[in-house]
Order: structure tokens, then sequence, then C-alpha cells
């Protein structure tokens, strides 16, 4: 059978319709069913402390959706019945409560690992982990900070570092990690609260029986392939970072059954599968800032071959070595990224900084004002009342002349 060819710019466009980024977004309210859409579709979003301009999980739906009431998006995490559950995934991420059943054979690999070493604090402190265990299953949900408290005395916190973690930490963690903890939820400060899952999966996923990893595998990697619409083995295993050799059997399966379809890319080297439901449309006319977490940006080897974009979050290099910011975003026009931008909020002041703007390869004469304007957007759902503009980057000053002359913003010319 003859395999079907692609071409780049159609590539371009099945990612962006699969993703629901190929459109402009729908102006009004958005609700918890519009919000739901936005579920189904990524079927993941990562969590990160990360909170420069807003917490990683709250990006991708305004990406899509705009500006929203982001309680629709902790309900749906919190509350029962839950549509979002906290699960290791693509790193920590929320996933809806089925697809965190089809993780379990990756908490099992974690259990049978700490288990199995001496070293494992769950192990060599089994008396606290016990102990541990009593407190949630008595007064939970819990945050490690209210656990430790009781062992300070006995174990004290040796670091005040974000990683140097209380021994009621490392306990916690592990247990949540091989499920025999779930996350009700977190905190304002962002702290994990812990429960037993029973107290937060729903009835159904609780009762279901227990898949394989076969099976499992097959599933995830099914929800990749939707939610990319085109991929490359790579692609698909790192959506939920699946194991290479377990993705191609999955792949292979899926194939065969008729789910993906063996493709070519123009440009592109080695096998590339396309889903049978994924759409492929002619013109590509939406407009988003994307998150250094958003699904689309993840796996920077597809962002460079399907838009040409070398990328890569900045936050843990040194600031002298910085070439574009602290923490920059990629600006989507159409089909082609034109530009990335260095944003951080200001909450007190009410000001959105933009403290460099960048022009990428395919930008236009209009991607200043169209940078300009979502970043309107983008500051009125932050409840920012003005944008601070800087000269850094080859964007910020006809960007500031744009953001001048719409005139819905204040413009403040030092970030």
């Amino acid at each position: 059978m003859t395999t079907q060819t692609l071409s780049l710019a159609q590539a371009r466009r099945v990612a962006l319709a699969a993703q629901g980024l190929d459109r402009p977004r729908r102006e009004g309210k958005v609700t918890m069913r519009q919000l739901q859409g936005v579920i189904d579709r990524l079927g993941i979003f990562q969590v990160d402390s990360v909170n420069v301009l807003a917490r990683a999980h709250l990006m991708p739906t305004f990406s899509r959706l705009g500006p929203y009431d982001t309680g629709l998006l902790e309900r749906a995490s919190s509350t029962h019945p839950r549509r979002l559950v906290e699960a290791v995934a693509h790193e920590a991420s929320l996933v809806p409560p089925e697809t965190y059943r089809h993780l379990g054979f990756r908490r099992s690999a974690f259990a049978t690992r700490w288990f199995d070493d001496d070293a494992s604090v769950l192990r060599t402190h089994a008396a606290e982990a016990e102990e541990i265990r009593q407190i949630v299953t008595a007064e939970g949900p819990v945050t490690a900070a209210e656990i430790q408290t009781r062992f300070e005395s006995r174990h004290p916190r040796t670091g005040k570092g974000w990683w140097e973690w209380s021994v009621a930490k490392r306990i916690l963690e592990r247990l949540f990690f091989i499920g025999e903890l779930a996350s009700a939820g977190r905190t304002p400060a962002f702290e994990r609260r812990y429960d037993l899952p029973e107290r937060v999966l729903p009835r159904e996923v609780l009762e279901a029986p227990t898949p394989s990893a076969e099976e499992s595998v097959r599933v995830l990697v099914e929800q990749a392939a939707r939610a990319h619409g085109i991929g490359t083995v790579r692609c698909l295993g790192d959506y939920f970072r699946v194991k290479t050799e377990r993705v191609r059997r999955a792949i292979d399966e899926l194939v065969e059954d008729g789910v993906l379809e063996q493709v070519a890319v123009e440009g592109w080297k080695g096998p590339t599968y396309l889903h049978r439901d994924a759409a492929r449309p002619r013109r590509a006319t939406g407009r988003a800032l994307l998150s250094p977490f958003d699904p689309l940006v993840w796996e920077r080897r597809r962002l460079l071959a399907l838009f040409g974009m070398h990328y890569r979050i900045e936050i843990y290099t040194p600031a002298p070595q910085r070439r574009y910011g602290y923490y920059t975003l990629p600006f989507l026009v159409g089909e082609h990224v034109a530009g990335r931008v260095d944003l951080k909020v200001d909450r007190a002041a009410r000001r959105l900084l933009v403290p460099a703007a960048w022009a990428e390869e395919d930008a236009s004469a209009e991607t200043p004002a169209e940078l300009a304007a979502e970043l309107a957007v983008l500051a009125r759902g932050l409840a920012a009342d003005e944008v601070a503009g800087a000269d850094k980057g080859d964007l910020a000053r006809p960007l500031r002349a744009e953001l001048a002359a719409a005139g819905e913003l204040e413009l403040v010319t030092e970030a």
C-alpha cells in the first residue's frame, strides 16, 4: 500500500486542529462545558510550581478559550465528581480519572522499585510511614507541612530550600507516587493535599478491573495520537512519558486496527503516524500565547520540526547567559510561530510586564499588532490594568508602538 505524504504545512495544520488552536477563540463567558471540551481534547494538564505569569495548568485553557474563571479548573480537580485528578503522567499532571486508572502500571513500577530498595525512605522510616498512613486515614486531606509539625522533634527539617524535603514530605511523595495516597487538590500556596484514593477517585474508577500494562499503554498512546493529530514514535511516547519499546508495540497494534495510519511528512525522517479522526483544515487562523508547559510545546524536537523554532525555557539558566528571557512564551499566529515574548505579572501593581519580545523567522509585518492584541487579552485575563514594555528584543519597539496606538491599556515604558 502506498504511504500517504503530507506537506509540512498540512502537518502543522493537523497538529493545530488536534490541539484546538487552529481557529479564533469564541467570545463570551467560558462555561464548564467548554472547559470539559479542552479536557477531552488535551487529556492532560502539566502541573508546575512556576507562577511567574500563572500556574502551569491554568495556561493551556486560556490559550484555547481566552480569559476564564480559573475556579472552573480548580473545581474540576478538587470537588466531586472530579473531572481531573493529579497523577505522575507527563511529569506531575492533572488527568481525567479514567486516565489515572491507566497509569496504574507506572505506580506499580514505582512500588516495586522503592519497596525492593533497602535505602528507600519507605523502608528506612517504615514506622513513620505507617504513622502517616494512620494520620491521613483519620484526618485527611493533609499537607506535608501539617504532618511535619508532628515529626519536627524527631526528624527536624535540615534546610529551607525548595528541594530540601522533610522526612514527612519524602514519605508522602513516595506514597503518592505508588498510589497509596492521592491528591485531593492544592492549597493556595500550591501544597499538595494528600488523602486516601477512595476519598478522591470516582467509584467507577476504584471498582473497575485493573487493566494490563499493555492495554493501558495502548490507551495512552491512542490518546496522545488523538491529541497530537500527527506525530512520530517520540512524539506519541513523550505525551505520557511512556518508554519507546512499549510505544512501538502499541503503535503497531493501532495501525493494524486502523486507528493510526503511517504517513510521510515532507522533510521529516522516519515513520510518522496520523490519527484516523484527525481534522485536516485548509487554513489555520488562530492566535495564542503558549506557555512553556503547553502540550504543543512540550516536545522541543517536534516544535522545531513543525514550526522551525529552537526553544528552551531559561528559568534555570544563569541570568547573564539567558538569550531571550526568564519565562518566554512562543507566540502563535495562524499556522506559524511568529515570535516569543518574555512575560511576568506584577499582581500587586496589576501590571503585565514585557521584559523582552523577539521575532521569529516566520514573523510578518502584522506580528507586532497581533501580539499587542493578544497581550491585551492576556492582561484582562490576569486582571492587569496596564502593560509595561521594555526595549529588549527586535520586536520590542514595534510592539510598544502598537500597544500605545491601541489605547486599550496604559503603556509603561520601563518593565
